[in-house]
């Protein structure tokens, strides 16, 4: 969120709006000065933009207001020049809880259009789709056609748009989620090859652009859907790393550099009595020291509020919590002893090495969930690299 601009909440729900949001403004006051010439046709223009993503952050709230009725908490909505972006804290595992949710947000841009189209019908206004082109002559036609399209288009079956995510949530009803998964991800790439002929032989600039978004998006789906399979069936001490540096509250900022350079360890579990009371990281470490002398301890500065968890916990759920509360590093803590650290680095290198065993015929992995070959081998218990932990 750092590059985007919170410009208010709904239902508290935070609405953020990125920064290159202002580029499409501009563009669009250009176009229309250019079409129009007058400063009259900009405002026009600029004004449709707006209202139009005003119906776009209607359209994310059909998606987080439908979730919540799930329990499923939204983080954000945040406003893109190509659309808007609601964050859930997941993904609902439930196939018809996915689907109603993907269809919320273009449910409410037909409710729209319908609700636009009654009174110009009404007063025998103009329906006509050129009124996109000039917004002055018919602001209601304008916003009714355009909410239109945004139904129809986010109802291509094709990732990351939401028909992609009923497609595969009709299929999850039949077949296991990453079979259902490839397969929406496979329409959609075919979709967006598509796109990327017509757009080339006819030089459409939009069409080749669609084509690249929906063929990304297509990539992102499956990546995500393997992670989702991997961590779903996986506890936390299967990732968790057992050869770490820690530190005591006594140990000096001036010892935490001298861990830090040592070895390749990012952050450092504080312990009072074998019992962790924070965790310092690099980045809150080169903050301390340039606001605290070397002297001071490292118990003063660490960080006492960090997410710990269990072994025997779901990997998914701590990945989750890890995400939602922007720490990149977790102690995993048993009988209230540290036994291992849960890094996201070490989650996406497991993914990697569970994939890449999927690929060797002879060990018969099955292609739906990770593979059941340990990984590697850890010593029992939390072990610490040989003169790193704890440091001197």
């Amino acid at each position: 969120m750092k590059r985007s601009l919170r410009v208010g909440s709904v239902a508290g729900i935070g609405i953020f709006l990125h920064w290159t949001f202002l580029l499409l403004v501009a563009a669009v006051g250009a176009y229309y000065y250019v079409q129009g010439q007058s400063l009259g046709a900009v405002l026009w223009g600029v004004g449709l933009t707006l209202g139009v993503f005003a119906c776009v952050v209607l359209h994310e709230l059909g998606h987080a207001l439908t979730a919540r009725r799930f329990g499923i908490p939204t983080r954000s909505i945040t406003l893109y020049p190509v659309g808007g972006l609601a964050r859930l804290e997941r993904i609902p595992s439930e196939p018809m809880k996915e689907f109603w949710i993907a269809i919320g947000g273009p449910a409410v841009n037909v409710a729209i259009a319908i609700g636009l189209a009654v009174p110009l019908l009404v007063t025998g206004g103009t329906m006509a789709p050129t009124a996109v082109g000039a917004p002055s002559s018919s602001p209601l036609a304008s916003l009714m056609w355009v909410n239109a399209v945004l139904a129809i288009f986010n109802m291509l079956p094709a990732f990351p748009m939401d028909g992609g995510r009923v497609l595969r949530a009709l299929l999850a009803l039949r077949w296991n989620y990453p079979r259902a998964t490839r397969t929406a991800a496979a329409v959609g790439k075919g979709m967006a090859v598509l796109f990327g002929l017509v757009g080339g032989t006819t030089w459409n600039p939009v069409l080749l652009f669609v084509a690249l978004f929906v063929y990304v998006g297509a990539q992102h789906e499956s990546k995500q859907a393997l992670h989702r399979v991997f961590t779903e069936d996986t506890p936390v001490r299967e990732a968790m790393v057992t050869q770490f540096a820690t530190l005591t509250v006594d140990h000096t900022l001036d010892d935490a550099v001298d861990a830090l350079l040592a070895g390749t360890d990012h952050a450092f579990p504080v312990l009072k009595e074998e019992a962790v009371v924070g965790l310092l990281g690099r980045k809150q470490l080169l903050q301390a020291l340039s606001e605290h002398s070397r002297d001071t301890p490292a118990g003063e500065v660490a960080d006492r509020g960090c997410f710990t968890t269990a072994p025997s916990a779901p990997l998914d759920e701590a990945f989750r919590q890890m995400n939602a509360r922007g720490c990149s590093t977790a102690p995993v803590v048993e009988d209230e002893q540290l036994v291992g650290l849960l890094t996201l680095e070490t989650v996406r290198e497991l993914l990697l090495v569970s994939n890449a065993l999927k690929t060797r015929p002879h060990l018969q992995v099955s292609p739906d969930r990770p593979s059941d070959v340990p990984l590697r081998e850890r010593p029992n218990g939390a072990a610490s690299s040989p003169g790193t932990s704890p440091v001197p």
